[in-house]
């Protein structure tokens, strides 16, 4: 009896410390600098799960090393509900594949709880470009192998990648030119300097409303709410590129199960706030707050994939 009483209230304070949680502020790692796509994610959820939670939700920035940096420093951090790590699809499925002595594991160390969101890239040329159609960066691929210039954020860069597995996929070649950052790859896209680009659709969907831009094909599954009148790649005639760019929220692995169902409910209604979900939509990203399970078999589905893109590729991060 007297050990059923200790069970009892050892179980008790074990429940009491979870329901406490967060009982100190909560860092939001952002393995990039401030002002990107994965950075205005984290700091749309912060204030929301701080009103969902209470407590203190803070975001921080460690970027380097293509986001690798950041999810080291939270793979060593402790697993107990006071970091969280909110990064877009590189760490978790790319980067393993093109840095050398990573310091994680992407598939081991983390707790996943959601993709927040994802956007697909969209194919866009210059407004001056001769290119109307992704038929004719085709047939001029094919005239010029080697030669049409694709502009990319970086090595490794979603950008990047969806230009490869659009090569691979249509037999075709190009030039990869690589900025550092997306804003750098935009600017000489604008002035003609490159030929173009599969960009974040939220990151060019102004130029292209401003007619600085002409938009191609998106690589969604379906067209896009935002640019209804340009078409997939797969209605373009090219198959299998269905690409999306995704910003997710997972966490150091041996999250207490209490506190991970807490902040997967709350981070799945942070995303549907009434005051959030119009302004993400608006900006060209699709909701998606799945469940862990689902994220474990996307990530596993989407680790797969790049790391076959990548090695057919022969990509390196250098």
């Amino acid at each position: 009896m007297k050990k059923a009483l200790i069970t009892l209230a050892l179980a008790a304070c074990a429940s009491g410390s979870a329901l406490a949680w967060p009982d100190k502020p909560v860092t939001l790692v952002v393995p990039f600098p401030p002002g990107g796509s994965t950075d205005t994610i984290a700091r749309t959820l912060a204030p929301k799960l701080q009103e969902k939670l209470g407590g203190t939700f803070v975001v921080e920035n460690r970027a380097g090393a293509t986001g690798t940096i950041g999810a080291a420093q939270v793979k060593r951090s402790a697993p107990d509900g006071h970091t969280l790590f909110v990064s877009s699809l590189g760490p978790f499925v790319i980067a393993p594949h093109l840095i050398k002595g990573v310091q994680y594991d992407a598939l081991k160390d983390f707790d996943l709880l959601t993709v927040a969101v994802q956007a697909p890239n969209v194919l866009v040329v210059p407004a001056a470009s001769p290119f109307k159609s992704v038929s004719d960066v085709l047939a001029q691929s094919r005239k010029t192998p080697g030669k049409v210039s694709f502009a990319s954020s970086g090595n490794g860069s979603s950008d990047h990648l969806t230009a490869e597995l659009f090569w691979q996929q249509t037999g075709t070649s190009g030039v990869h030119i690589p900025y550092k950052g997306g804003a750098p790859a935009v600017n000489d896209l604008l002035g003609g300097q490159v030929d173009a680009s599969f960009q974040n659709i939220n990151a060019v969907v102004q130029h292209i409303a401003a007619g600085k831009l002409r938009a191609l094909a998106v690589t969604s599954d379906k067209r896009s709410q935002l640019l209804p009148q340009v078409p997939t790649l797969e209605e373009a005639g090219v198959k299998d590129v269905n690409v999306y760019s995704w910003q997710a929220v997972a966490a150091p692995k041996g999250l207490p199960a209490e506190v991970r169902t807490k902040l997967h409910a709350a981070l799945v209604a942070a995303i549907n706030d009434e005051a959030v979900k119009p302004k993400l939509l608006s900006q060209g990203f699709e909701i998606v707050a799945n469940t862990p399970e689902q994220f474990a078999k996307f990530q596993a589905d989407e680790f797969a994939r790049w790391k076959r893109v990548i090695e057919t590729g022969k990509i390196t991060a250098d």
